[in-house]
């Protein structure tokens, strides 16, 4: 899942906890089953995936990326990534909230990302939706933020990750309320897990305490 876990590639996935080589100068890490063998994926385990955000633009990013992973595994949209902030202008929603059917077009032959017109429309859709919500709440940080779960438990097992929380069919319903569309709860769920609402590394990982540390020290939105 940018993710959550939902998403991602089980096929070439151990069933235990990785250790790789970390940076040179440092001991080795242990990192959780999902991100495998692959370079990327363990970039974007490390240095990424639980991080709290509260950058609208990169929040933006993070949910329409979630909705093209629908049906996909993480490492795909991951692969893509950079082709797809070109194609949308960074996910500026305010400039992608302007795309018409000369953009959808040029996305729909845009053999870098993937060319789901469904996708393509929702994100544009959203764009705007994320326009009223700023209007609404005053940012997508302080709409986003606000389904933070009350208290999580640490994650022992692979098993202990849930695909949907209560949290997520909160925020899914209420984003459905407000026209958005491709946020399902699954989808939700993955959302939070990226953009650090909630801290789904394993707690034997070796990030688990630098994202826990992370989100103690974040400054959430009033």
């Amino acid at each position: 899942m940018e993710a959550g876990l939902v998403g991602l590639d089980y096929t070439f996935m151990s069933e235990v906890m990785l250790e790789r080589e970390a940076p040179a100068g440092s001991e080795q890490i242990s990192r959780c089953w999902w991100c495998g063998e692959d370079e990327l994926y363990q970039q974007y385990h490390d240095q990424e995936w639980g991080m709290p955000i509260a950058d609208d633009v990169k929040l933006f990013e993070k949910i329409c990326l979630e909705g093209f992973q629908a049906g996909l595994s993480w490492l795909t949209i991951l692969r893509k990534r950079e082709n797809f902030r070109i194609a949308f202008a960074g996910f500026d929603f305010a400039e992608v909230a302007r795309y018409g059917k000369r953009d959808i077009n040029r996305l729909l032959n845009n053999e870098g990302i993937v060319r789901h017109q469904g996708k393509i429309n929702s994100t544009i859709n959203n764009a705007n939706r994320a326009l009223e919500l700023v209007e609404e709440f005053g940012s997508l940080s302080n709409f986003f933020w606000g389904f933070e779960p009350s208290g999580q438990a640490s994650i022992r097992d692979k098993q202990d990750i849930p695909a949907i929380t209560a949290e997520s069919k909160n925020l899914c319903k209420e984003l459905k309320k407000r026209g958005w569309t491709f946020v399902g709860p699954t989808t939700c769920y993955a959302f939070m897990q990226a953009m650090g609402m909630v801290n789904d590394h394993l707690q034997d990982c070796g990030c688990w305490s630098q994202v826990e540390q992370a989100r103690i020290d974040f400054l959430r939105p009033l």
